[in-house]
């Protein structure tokens, strides 16, 4: 039987390849976005704690409303705005699953949707799967700044999303006001959807302040906001993320949703809605990575690598145009192989091919780990 795939250009994600790649030489992984070191003991009590008082069936489909309410006084805390836990927040299984049923939600055959690359690799095959077509604006070494009016040269009558993702993965960049008011501009009077990929929210670095959506009035009334608590809390696997929009449009990603995942984790909704209760639980985020940031660029200084500090998320680019002139993937792949030490090569995340010479490194890990890394990459 011969089936035609939806999906004829996609592989195996860059992500897996790279990990597989670690594993199987045994080195250190600095590739795949996830931490080395274990989470807050006192989340796991709440988990079990949770299962102990009988929370193991199905949670309802819009997910725990205690969980709901604390992410709503969250954003008043944050944001001084509000979303209604009823009607205006979903609970999902991860980011990913609410981007997914988001695009699915609203993109049809021939819709396009804008999205600046390199971008993180899910929002595309979602897109194509809906019969949409991507419109990918390329941000360019080094400093990654967004055209504004290169984005309205782009916007026509076929335009019905815009995908932005700050801080920024793989590039670890931060959108400012000035970005979000000229985003807010944009889309002013217009059907345009905005999604706003915010998974990295608390890990903003040197003071700055996280401009969400959430923020611009005409912005919030037609964005998504989606988060997720892996990136929060260390706790990737658990998969369970949120987003927030009007009523209006949160009627409609729901009817998504429900056939999608239906509901999310029970016992662990539980858990962080307990756990919210202590906002130092996640505003003391961006300073712990901070630290780990500023001691990895410290550690590799003195080496041959070039670097910009990343602004935000827990990733940092290493420009290595003064050690080879390989591409990107090629050099990613020996670095794994020959020097034990895995990263991700930022080519692969735009939609055009471009040359890079530029690789990412996640530094969500303990310091001895980044030490050890550390000493690989000085050493080159």
């Amino acid at each position: 039987m011969q089936n035609k795939s939806k999906l004829p250009n996609v592989g195996t994600t860059i992500f897996t390849v790279m990990g597989a790649l670690a594993k199987k030489h045994n080195a250190i992984n600095l590739s795949q976005g996830f931490p080395d070191f274990k989470m807050d003991a006192k989340l796991i009590d709440l988990v079990t704690k949770a299962m102990q008082n009988g929370h193991n069936q199905y949670a309802p489909m819009q997910g725990s409303i205690e969980l709901r309410e604390a992410i709503a006084k969250k954003f008043d805390l944050l944001y001084s705005t509000s979303y209604h836990p009823e009607t205006e927040i979903t609970i999902t299984t991860g980011a990913t699953e609410a981007i997914f049923s988001i695009i699915s939600a609203f993109i049809k055959a021939n819709d396009e949707v804008i999205i600046f690359s390199p971008a993180y690799d899910c929002y595309e095959p979602a897109i194509e799967l809906q019969g949409g077509k991507t419109i990918s604006i390329e941000l360019k070494s080094p400093n990654f700044k967004v055209d504004w009016n290169a984005v309205k040269t782009k916007i026509n009558n076929r335009t019905k999303m815009i995908i932005i993702n700050t801080p920024q993965n793989p590039i670890g960049t931060v959108f400012s006001e000035v970005d979000m008011l000229q985003l807010q501009e944009i889309t002013k009077g217009t059907n345009i959807i905005v999604l706003s990929d915010e998974v990295y929210e608390h890990i903003v670095f040197d003071g700055k302040k996280h401009q969400s959506a959430c923020l611009f009035s005409d912005l919030k009334s037609r964005s998504f906001v989606v988060a997720s608590f892996g990136k929060t809390f260390h706790n990737t696997g658990w998969r369970i993320g949120y987003c927030c929009a009007s009523k209006e449009l949160m009627s409609e990603f729901r009817k998504v949703h429900q056939f999608n995942v239906f509901c999310v984790n029970h016992p662990m909704q539980k858990a962080l809605a307990e756990y919210l209760e202590n906002e130092n639980n996640y505003l003391e985020i961006a300073a712990f990575y901070q630290e780990k940031r500023d001691l990895f660029l410290s550690l590799v200084k003195d080496s041959r690598f070039k670097f910009t500090p990343s602004k935000g998320t827990y990733f940092q680019l290493l420009d290595y145009s003064a050690i080879t002139q390989e591409n990107d993937v090629d050099f990613a792949k020996r670095l794994t192989i020959e020097n034990k030490l895995a990263s991700i090569p930022i080519s692969v995340l735009y939609n055009t091919k471009i040359e890079s010479k530029i690789l990412r490194f996640c530094f969500a890990k303990k310091d001895e780990t980044l030490k050890q890394a550390a000493d690989i990459l000085n050493g080159i």
